[in-house]
Formats: structure tokens, sequence, C-alpha cells
């Protein structure tokens, strides 16, 4: 199964720490990692291999803004989450990934995807797009709901959820379509 846990800095992840707080990934930013998959062998594998569990990949770059503002909440939430759901990254300027991004039509960064059970779960949020969320969360606990309401709707046989949030808190983006 594809699983991550948050790493308190260079200690040995095998031994109990005694501060539960770096375990919920509360502290500092670089004590937790989270998987980047380059291939898409990876990708697959991971939609695959995650069963019973939300598989949420965030598409995007390292260096840009809005992705590292996401990463922080994806990796500050990893271990709230840990038990329903798996966190990814995947990097948008691999050549291999580009399968990917063409399939799911990304074009603003970040998007974040969930899959459970290998399903692709889509959510209606109010925006035009029900495939991924585009944009970060406001929040940490924004994110926590809506992968919460992620997997109770894939647990029911699900493919498509409401979004939990209200929608002053879900971002807005104009879509245009070409060749339409």
């Amino acid at each position: 199964m594809f699983v991550c846990r948050p790493l308190q800095g260079s200690e040995n992840p095998f031994i109990p720490e005694e501060d539960g707080a770096a375990r919920r990934g509360e502290g500092e930013m670089g004590s937790v990692v989270l998987p980047t998959l380059r291939r898409k062998r990876e990708v697959d594998a991971a939609i695959r291999d995650t069963l019973d569990m939300v598989l949420v990949l965030r598409f995007g770059r390292a260096a840009d803004a809005a992705c590292l503002q996401l990463d922080d909440i994806l990796a500050k939430s990893s271990w709230d989450i840990s038990k329903f759901a798996t966190i990814a990254l995947v990097d948008m300027d691999s050549e291999e990934i580009q399968v990917y991004v063409d399939y799911f039509d990304i074009t603003l960064v970040p998007a974040t995807i969930f899959f459970f059970n290998a399903h692709h779960m889509k959510m209606d949020s109010g925006t035009p797009d029900h495939t991924k969320w585009i944009g970060s969360f406001s929040s940490k606990q924004d994110f926590i709901d809506v992968v919460e309401a992620v997997f109770r709707g894939g647990m029911k046989g699900k493919l498509i959820v409401s979004c939990p949030l209200p929608p002053e808190r879900i971002p807005r983006f104009q879509l245009l379509f070409k060749d339409v």
C-alpha cells in the first residue's frame, strides 16, 4: 500500500517520538516529507495500490508559490488524515507525467485530484470543473473536510460528492475553452 508519514528532522523514523506535535505534522515545515512522483508508472501504481483510502495527487511545480502554499497545508494535514487518505505530489514538468496532464486537462497549478479504490472522485464545488480542485485550500481544516467528504462518498460507492466548504472559501477561476 502507498503510505506517506511525517518524519521528525534527522531522527530515526522507527523510534517512537516523545512529542506528539511532530507526529501530527505541527512544527517546522522541513520535518514533513511528502513523496514526489515523477514517472507514469509511479502514478499508476499509487492509483492502483491505494485501497479503501483516498489518494490525493497534487499536480504542480515545486518552484511555484501557490504550490508551496498548498504543499504546506498538505504536509501539515498528512498525519491527521493518515487513517483514511494518502498524499503524493506529482511533478508536472516530468515528461512521462504529460499523459496525465493532458488527460485531466491541467492548465492551472496547483491542481488536486482525488481517487478512491482506483476510481477518479469528482467534487461538485459550484465551479465548472468537477474533476479537480484548482488552486490552494484556505486552511488545513478546509483540506481535511474535503478529503473526509471524498472518503465518505467513496465508501458509499459514489463517484461525485458535494463540496462541504462554503462558497466564499472555494477558489474561483474563469475557464476558457478552445475550439468549442
